[in-house]
């Protein structure tokens, strides 16, 4: 079973091994690879923040900034006939297609 971790805005993904008796982790919302792994959860939660550090320092080393976790787009791709589907939904709410989908997002979310 997975969970997740979050610090400074970037989630992880994480899971335990049973066999090695270790947790797991990798950031999920970079396109860069962040890994860290420990034998407790202080240990996990600790990785974790020396992790995303160690990431915002050495992107700053290379005069680069770090990829921020969300940037607010998202592209999707759809059938047309899903498109035009939503299109009508959002309409007939008189709303604009990204109003409506992020109406319909936040309600799915909040369910859990």
């Amino acid at each position: 079973m997975a969970s997740t971790m979050e610090y400074k805005g970037y989630i992880a993904r994480v899971e335990y091994d049973d066999e090695a008796k270790l947790f797991h982790g990798q950031i999920m919302n970079l396109r860069d690879v962040i890994t860290f792994q420990g034998r407790s959860v202080k240990e996990l939660r600790k990785a974790l923040r020396d992790s995303v550090d160690d990431y915002v320092e050495f992107c700053a080393s290379r005069g680069e900034k770090p990829e921020k976790p969300f940037s607010g787009k998202v592209l999707l791709r759809l059938t047309p006939e899903l498109h035009r589907a939503a299109m009508v939904a959002a309409a007939q709410r008189r709303r604009s297609l990204n109003a409506w989908a992020t109406e319909v997002i936040e309600r799915a979310t909040r369910r859990g």
